[in-house]
């Protein structure tokens, strides 16, 4: 979220529940903010980004898609039709929900 929009991004989500600090609406150039398909409030203060809960939050989160397919529906929809860009106000770039998500994401158009 923190980089600047690219012309071949595609469709720009936010998959965050929080907007990002320090980030305008016009620089996000978002084509969406599905705050539906972000971890719950729990569970992202559970997490707190650490690392060492990484392995859990990934398991829980995925429990949490898995009761919220409909959220999930809408990214496969924008991914079938082109690039999708999943934005995400983490600064830690490895232990973040949109790297579960590109993991379902993938899984799922590959079936």
């Amino acid at each position: 979220m923190y980089d600047d929009a690219q012309p071949d991004d595609g469709a720009r989500v936010l998959v965050d529940r929080l907007w990002p600090r320090g980030i305008s609406k016009d620089r996000a150039a978002l084509t969406l903010w599905l705050k539906d398909v972000a971890p719950s409030t729990a569970l992202r203060h559970w997490f707190g980004h650490d690392p060492a809960r990484w392995d859990e939050f990934q398991k829980r989160y995925r429990a949490e898609l898995d009761a919220n397919p409909d959220a999930v529906q809408q990214l496969l929809a924008f991914a079938r039709k082109g690039k999708l860009t999943l934005l995400y106000g983490a600064r830690d770039t490895e232990h973040n929900e949109a790297v579960v998500l590109l993991q379902r994401l993938n899984a799922l158009l590959a079936a």
